[in-house]
């Protein structure tokens, strides 16, 4: 698990072989997957939180609309959106991922990959998503909220909807935005264009839809 982390570059070389085993399987299970939506939040939330039922609604929603759903195949949030979607019209998705503490795979998937390495799985949550949900979560989520906006902002990929689930808990993040990074000019205003927040499930899909529509037709052109 700790490969990069060992002062071991014997192993960092045989490392490789297992990367682009994972990037391979990844590419060729999901080249076909599209639209998706990438859908990220707590491992750590039970059956009984509000933002589970939400993200089972949230996922059902984006399912019959058309969107495939990717969660990290996890328990909590990710068992919530892998279950909407299960439920749904289209493909459930589950990247799982190889960590100390075992993560069980949830049974709502159609599609199961499993990964040793974040980066890789992670560049699966990028690559084949056209919209990107984010319930509330912890560092994991964290991490893979600020990926997405900081490839936006440097146009690593297009300007695709990044939805914020959830004005409780997300609110004093986007204060601190305001009152620390665009405050110190780290940040600008117009940053804050890039993702949108929200508590309703129909405001959810409404902007995934619009959202995607506008990136297909600027591909078109």
């Amino acid at each position: 698990m700790n490969d990069f982390i060992r002062n071991d570059t014997g192993r960092d070389t045989w490392s490789v072989f297992r990367i682009m085993s994972e990037i391979v399987e990844g590419f060729e299970t999901l080249r076909t997957l599209h639209p998706a939506v990438s859908i990220f939040g707590s491992s750590a939330l039970g059956e009984d939180s509000k933002y589970y039922k939400l993200s089972v609604d949230i996922a059902k929603r984006l399912s019959d609309a058309g969107f495939s759903i990717m969660t990290g195949g996890g328990p909590s949030i990710m068992e919530a959106a892998n279950r909407g979607a299960f439920e749904g019209r289209s493909k459930s998705v589950g990247l799982n991922i190889d960590i100390p503490v075992e993560q069980k795979p949830n049974p709502y998937q159609d599609i199961s990959l499993h990964f040793r390495y974040f980066f890789a799985r992670k560049l699966m949550f990028i690559k084949y998503a056209s919209a990107f949900v984010i319930m509330p979560g912890g560092f994991g989520t964290l991490d893979e909220l600020f990926e997405s906006l900081t490839l936006i902002q440097t146009k690593k990929i297009f300007n695709l909807p990044v939805v914020l689930v959830g004005s409780e808990f997300w609110g004093g993040l986007i204060d601190w935005i305001v009152s620390g990074p665009i405050k110190f000019g780290t940040l600008s205003k117009k940053d804050l264009a890039y993702f949108s927040l929200t508590d309703d499930p129909e405001e959810v899909v409404r902007i995934i839809k619009e959202g995607y529509e506008k990136v297909r037709y600027s591909r078109a052109i």
